[in-house]
């Protein structure tokens, strides 16, 4: 029979490898030799074979006594009184008639809509994606060559951090962790596996794959796409929708060279990411329905990795066995902290470490700043958003796209202010004694956002020593966490117009306000293909 037991907690020290990390064989011994600990105090004494790790975490909640704890599944021949190992198995749907004229579409290949052209291509639909920016290599050419050009550049409007295979995500720490709940989240993450990305992502706590991994994986899944039929147009953009008779007819495209093309479709997944800013001006002026939604802003913080180790393992060493520390803290402004500000949320985010401040800027003359890390996460600094809500009220408009145009005045803001690099920056000490350095960054925020990390700040140093040391360096400023624009859909996720439903066209993922993070965009675009599949 096979088991699962849950919380089998190991000191790291003693399964530590030589030159830092785990050593696989060493845990596997130390596993076993627990589980026959817990059998035996109920007890049993009996072999166990076959041991397989289904969940991994840190418990770091008495420092520097930290530990590793596990959930394994085992086998064993007795018959014993603890839960059957139950792993949940996604089953891609098929379609029982295949299109014969016309083939789906999809807007966007970030997680979303790699994920609904994975299952379109696995049930034979053959899709075709558009993707506005470049293929990886290319798109990786031309953001770093902004990263590195001198002075004042502009970023490439159409292949950039935000625009281009992968996604938003592919320029990130690439982290997997979501807060849903739902079996749709192994398909994905055995795919990423499936193409290139490490195992441990199946069972780790936080999983990550870091964005240089990211990179090839997100080229390997284009290919397994394309080899079943599908087909990814690169730097083609869509330009408008063809309606009749309350169902969709066709997409028109436009490609680098400034062609247009019709394609005739039934089905379009509108897998746009949260910074297609025209395409939404295009769907509200073609009256599709669509709200404002809230969204955060705020600043990317760094500070040295060694601080955020000591803070959060109370012994610097076992970061060479656990990798670099995280942390993830939120807080809530006190009701008497003025109308601006009373009761909203502070929070970090995307906590990137080992990582790097990047600039994600998508047009000329504005400033946004975002973080990533590689695989290793092995650079000096760690760096996170400190992010605070904006609610629609602060807005000052009633049009749907108003919180586009909140986002493009602060962003325009920052570049006015910029220090260095296209970015405005300064330390934290500068920003909190408001000297005249840290005006770059204070003019960049709105005042309730400023005066909100001020009030923040002091309380996550009290919960994690260092946050708030002055010398902690901000950069301004980070507006594109989320999207500030909800497409309305109906009960089977389609767009509406007027209230009443458009036949064949799905808004799905982040930039729609359905999702957050690659892991819920990309559970978005499996949702949003079954309901293709199921037309077929």
């Amino acid at each position: 029979m096979r088991y699962r037991i849950s919380e089998i907690k190991i000191d790291p020290r003693k399964v530590a490898a030589e030159g830092g990390g785990i050593s696989r064989a060493a845990l596997e011994r130390e596993l076993d030799a627990k589980i026959r600990r817990k059998l035996s105090r109920r007890g049993t004494s009996i072999a166990v074979s076959n041991i397989e790790v289904i969940r991994e975490s840190v418990d770091a909640r008495k420092k520097p006594n930290v530990n590793l704890v596990y959930t394994v599944d085992f086998e064993c021949e007795a018959s014993l009184n603890l839960p059957l190992a139950e792993t949940k198995e996604y089953f891609t749907p098929e379609a029982s008639v295949l299109p014969q004229k016309s083939r789906p579409v999809i807007a966007g290949f970030g997680p979303c809509g790699i994920f609904a052209a994975l299952i379109l291509a696995e049930a034979g639909l053959r899709p075709v994606v558009i993707e506005r920016g470049k293929a990886i290599d290319e798109r990786v050419a031309d953001v770093e060559g902004f990263w590195n050009s001198e002075g004042d550049a502009s970023p490439n409007p159409e292949s950039n951090v935000q625009f281009g295979e992968g996604g938003a995500g592919t320029f990130s720490d690439g982290k997997l962790t979501t807060g849903i709940r739902d079996i749709r989240i192994r398909k994905v993450l055995q795919s990423f596996v499936d193409a290139g990305a490490d195992p441990s992502i199946l069972y780790k706590h936080k999983p990550h794959i870091g964005t240089d991994e990211l990179r090839q994986v997100v080229k390997n899944l284009r290919h397994k796409i394309e080899e079943m039929g599908g087909e990814v147009r690169f730097s083609t953009r869509l330009e408008g929708l063809e309606v009749i008779d309350g169902s969709l007819k066709a997409v028109k495209v436009r490609d680098a060279a400034g062609s247009i093309d019709t394609i005739e479709t039934e089905k379009l997944i509108l897998a746009i990411g949260h910074s297609a800013r025209d395409t939404f001006r295009m769907l509200y002026e073609d009256g599709f329905d669509m709200k404002q939604k809230p969204f955060s802003i705020g600043v990317r913080i760094e500070h040295p990795q060694t601080v955020i180790n000591r803070a959060q393992y109370g012994d610097e060493s076992l970061a060479e066995i656990l990798g670099p520390a995280e942390y993830k803290m939120s807080y809530r402004c006190r009701e008497d902290s003025g109308n601006e500000m009373a009761g909203r949320g502070v929070y970090t985010f995307c906590m990137c470490p080992g990582g790097e401040v990047v600039n994600a800027s998508t047009e000329a003359g504005t400033s946004v700043t975002n973080g990533m890390s590689n695989r290793a996460r092995d650079g000096e600094f760690a760096n996170s958003a400190v992010l605070v809500d904006v609610r629609t009220s602060d807005f000052g408009d009633d049009s749907p796209l108003a919180g586009i145009a909140f986002q493009q005045k602060y962003e325009a803001l920052a570049w006015e202010n910029r220090t260095e690099r296209g970015m405005a920056r300064c330390t934290y000490g500068e920003f909190a004694d408001r000297r005249e350095r840290g005006g770059a960054v204070r003019n960049s925020l709105p005042a309730f956002a400023r005066e909100a990390i001020l009030e923040a700040v002091p309380e996550f140093g009290r919960k994690l020593k260092g946050f708030d040391d002055g010398e902690a360096r901000l950069t301004a400023v980070e507006s594109r966490s989320s999207s500030p624009v909800r497409i309305l859909r109906d009960e089977n996720m389609e767009i509406t117009r007027n209230g009443a439903s458009v036949k064949g066209i799905i808004p799905a993922g982040e930039g729609p306000g359905y999702a957050g993070g690659i892991t819920s965009a990309a559970v978005e675009g499996i949702k949003a293909a079954e309901k293709v599949v199921a037309n077929y």
